[in-house]
């Protein structure tokens, strides 16, 4: 998020940022999003964690240093404190406008920020098997990293409004059960042939196929603050699709139980009760089921916590977040 330096509100400034990283050598790209407040940071192919938070790392102090330059701050979490989603600028593509247009209110509430991993697949029948086996885990990954729990200057009382606004849009939450790669590319291509999308970068779903990329797309995690929670949060999902490949799932996740585990995510994050193996289990139990470590990760909280006891001056709650986002 780009944020005025004195009142720490959103401003429409992607555009002076990108005019003044031009010609900048970076591991990755600033580019635009939804809103013109908001600069996604975009890292180039990375071989292991550590290359990818290296790179992020290198995109936030650029981002953060022109900023400043401007007298604005860098912000990174999965909602605005006090913003109204519905105000905020959308950025002059047509793509974006065709979107606000179609969707509506829909489209423009969703001033929320995510973590987006890119986890590169052997092929596709097993991107397809690795979405289905690492699906059941998502909610879980989405309480852990819960850092959205005020909307538009109140605490609604989720910890991750982030993932009910997502939810608002067509084409969001889980995707349909499909029996091969090639039946998702069919109904995909049924779909698009409606014309109500153009390609399937326009299903909104927390996990997804990427074919043009060679990936399975993760979604799932509301954006992190500090960047160790990114890097942690990085390595759990890499992690859960390396075991993934080696242990595919024999039957599709349950999507109700999936629906049911989302909400109790995002309403109660690290004090959810997730239903897990037919039994109801609390959060940190279930992360020490997890087939890989989650190192880094605190299942007892999360930064949603972390904001929610800095208390109710949302405007430090505010600081807090540019002061963790990227130091001055």
């Amino acid at each position: 998020m780009l944020l005025d330096g004195e009142t720490l509100a959103p401003v429409p400034a992607v555009r002076q940022l990108l005019a003044d990283a031009e010609g900048r050598k970076l591991p990755g790209r600033l580019k635009t999003e939804l809103h013109a407040s908001i600069v996604e940071l975009n890292t180039d192919v990375c071989s292991s964690v550590d290359e990818a938070v290296e790179a992020l790392a290198a995109l936030r102090a650029t981002a953060a240093e022109l900023l400043e330059r401007r007298g604005l701050r860098l912000a990174a979490a999965g909602s605005h404190p006090f913003a109204q989603p519905e105000d905020l600028d959308v950025v002059d593509e047509k793509r974006y406008q065709e979107f606000v247009g179609y969707a509506g209110v829909t489209a423009r509430r969703q001033g929320v920020s995510g973590a987006h991993v890119h986890v590169g697949m052997p092929g596709p029948d097993e991107c397809l098997a690795t979405l289905e086996t690492v699906l059941a885990w998502m909610p879980l990954v989405l309480a852990l990293s819960a850092n959205s729990p005020y909307l538009a200057g109140k605490a609604t009382g989720l910890v991750s409004n982030r993932a009910e606004i997502l939810a608002q849009l067509p084409r969001s939450g889980a995707p349909p059960v499909f029996g091969s790669y090639t039946e998702w590319e069919a109904w995909v291509g049924r779909f698009i042939g409606t014309g109500l999308a153009s390609d399937y970068t326009q299903f909104w779903w927390d996990v997804r196929p990427h074919p043009r990329f060679g990936t399975l797309e993760i979604r799932m995690p509301d954006q992190p603050t500090a960047l160790r929670v990114t890097a942690a949060l990085i390595d759990l999902v890499r992690g859960l699709c390396e075991w993934a490949l080696e242990h595919p799932a024999t039957a599709p996740a349950d999507r109700g139980i999936y629906q049911q585990n989302r909400w109790a995510a995002a309403r109660f994050g690290a004090e959810a009760k997730l239903v897990h193996d037919g039994r109801l289990t609390s959060v940190p139990k279930l992360a020490g089921e997890l087939p890989v470590d989650p190192a880094g990760l605190d299942p007892t909280t999360s930064e949603a916590a972390r904001q929610l006891a800095v208390g109710s001056d949302l405007r430090s709650v505010c600081l807090d977040i540019v002061e963790r986002t990227w130091p001055s």
